[in-house]
């Protein structure tokens, strides 16, 4: 394999990717789709990292009548030779760099505050001021235009200014290019998820809303708006009587390749990194979201997992996505859950589906007022697929599965340390007394109690009630704590060995069955292994007069527990 291009991990900005020669999976027909369909205002939404910011730069790349620090105009023709869209026809390259374009990205609202998060939009907004300031030489801006527009530009003016100042500077841009705007706005959703879980969604709210209807409703400069999110939020809580507006969701057909990349994409990509081989091992990991009726694989993941493996920095598949998206609405309804909740993500990691109704305009105020509200953000945030459709009583109703390998890891590993977490913070005095006691009634009652509560996705797997009892004994002081050591003729599950030589050691020893009827026999057998195997043969050695024996056995969310007392 000859030279080969880099590999644009984290590159969002369009003409970064041709500049620097990075391999780049063409999308370039999104331009045509968006000029035939002639939407004014077009809300994409898909999950985060599925190449929205960078198709944002592309279009403003191609549409924009780019104006340089030197008063002449950028040539951006060269940044799409031998692309798809050169190649569509004279009626859409025709359009390159003819309008006056915004830009705007609220991703830098993510903040702890209000007066932060407003303050890092307000600053974005300024840049843009900036970067369009040659308007200001132009005869036909008026001096009170000027005194408004430098108020906004140097940060000096009131909430109302700023909430109408993307309107405001479309009408500079079109009298000054005699041309209506193309107003783009990525992740528009990040201010108003982050105002949610830091306590300021009504103030974030209603400062977007005011933002979006003067430049997206009452905006006669506008010639088309392309928003980028990762959901859907009502019209009733930002696009207030936006009846312009055309929403492109992961349900849609329309456009459904222009995020993520398809089959053959992926093909293309692995091939030219000579690793075709990989094909199976990357479609079970990163494949497996449906946008309309189009599988697409997450463009995030496959990159990161090309460039680790054709650099040697790895020769398994990672959960790259897990590592750079929130995870906030998972732990919602993890902390959250109820029993039926626990049931249904048990039966999602086993492999299964569930299937509930789906609301796309839906605000994140409402993200508590029914259950079913967190699988729709679930789904649509990518933690969910769809793999069947129905209308029942106007209301349509998905049948929903963990897209693949990738996603299973958030769900196992996620929830195991929130449930962690929960065992650190909880209070098991009753339980250590038990154990160190001889309290068997006590002992099995708390674990009981403890197992119904977990997410006991792995119960199928011994190793899961060994890890399970392991957390809920970490907190028992004055006692070093051992797994799977050898001792014997063989390997204890756990062993308590207390730093008091008075106090009691203890062997547990686990076993798991299919059937509650099993579990008596099954512990008297665990009793009976802890003899056969000599595993109390250290700790005799060691002195200790009192050595307490548990045979343990777990039944799905039950256990039982006996005591052998030495």
């Amino acid at each position: 394999m000859g030279k080969i291009k880099p590999i644009p991990i984290g590159v969002e900005f369009y003409k970064q990717m041709i500049d620097d020669g990075y391999y780049y999976v063409d999308k370039t027909l999104l331009i045509r789709d968006l000029l035939d369909q002639k939407s004014i205002v077009t809300l994409f939404t898909r999950p985060r990292r599925f190449g929205k910011t960078l198709s944002q730069t592309m279009l403003r790349t191609f549409f924009e009548k780019e104006i340089l620090p030197d008063g002449t105009v950028a040539d951006n023709s060269k940044y799409f030779e031998g692309k798809k869209v050169m190649e569509a026809g004279e009626e859409y390259t025709k359009h390159l760099g003819q309008y006056p374009v915004i830009f705007l990205s609220l991703k830098s609202a993510k903040q702890p505050t209000f007066e932060m998060a407003y303050g890092n939009l307000i600053d974005e907004i300024r840049k843009e001021y900036d970067r369009h300031s040659y308007v200001l030489g132009s005869p036909r801006i008026t001096e009170k235009v000027k005194k408004r527009y430098n108020s906004v530009l140097n940060m000096e003016t009131d909430k109302i200014t700023y909430a109408r100042s993307i309107a405001f500077l479309s009408e500079c841009l079109e009298k000054y290019h005699s041309q209506k705007v193309i107003i783009l706005l990525d992740e528009y959703d990040v201010p108003l998820e982050n105002a949610y879980f830091n306590g300021f969604y009504g103030e974030m709210v209603s400062f977007i809303r005011s933002l979006f209807e003067s430049a997206l409703k009452t905006n006669e400069s506008l010639k088309m708006a392309i928003v980028t999110g990762c959901l859907r939020v009502s019209k009733e809580s930002i696009f207030t009587g936006l009846n312009n507006l055309k929403v492109v969701s992961v349900l849609d057909g329309g456009y459904a390749e222009y995020f993520g990349f398809t089959q053959k994409e992926v093909e293309s990509f692995l091939e030219a990194y000579g690793l075709a081989g990989r094909a199976g091992e990357v479609k079970a990991w990163y494949n497996g979201y449906l946008f309309g009726h189009v599988e697409v694989y997450n463009p995030w993941s496959v990159i990161n997992y090309v460039s680790d493996t054709v650099y040697g920095n790895s020769v398994f598949p990672k959960p790259y996505w897990s590592n750079t998206s929130s995870n906030s609405i998972v732990r919602e309804l993890v902390e959250n859950a109820d029993d039926r909740t626990k049931h249904e993500l048990e039966e999602l990691i086993a492999g299964g589906t569930i299937e509930k109704p789906v609301h796309e305009d839906i605000t994140y105020g409402d993200i508590h007022k029914s259950q079913n509200n967190l699988w729709n953000f679930l789904f649509f945030t990518g933690y969910l697929k769809a793999v069947k459709k129905k209308i029942m009583e106007r209301q349509m109703y998905l049948s929903m599965k963990i897209p693949n390998e990738e996603i299973l890891y958030v769900y196992e590993n996620t929830i195991m340390e929130w449930l962690n977490d929960r065992i650190k913070a909880a209070d098991f005095s009753g339980l250590y007394e038990a154990v160190i006691n001889g309290d068997t009634e006590t002992f099995e009652s708390c674990l009981r109690k403890h197992l119904r509560e977990s997410i006991s996705f792995l119960d199928s797997a011994e190793n899961f009630y060994h890890g399970f009892l392991l957390g809920l004994l970490e907190g028992l002081d004055g006692y070093e704590k051992l797994s799977n050591r050898e001792s014997g003729n063989g390997r204890y599950d756990i062993v308590l060995k207390p730093y008091d030589e008075h106090q009691p050691a203890i062997i547990l020893e686990l076993k798991r069955v299919q059937k509650f009827t099993e579990m008596e026999n099954m512990c008297r057998e665990a009793l009976q292994q802890i003899e056969d195997k000599h595993y109390d043969e250290g700790l005799v050695d060691e002195g200790y007069p009192v050595i307490k024996k548990y045979g343990i056995c777990f039944c799905k969310k039950s256990c039982m527990v006996m005591l052998d007392n030495v």
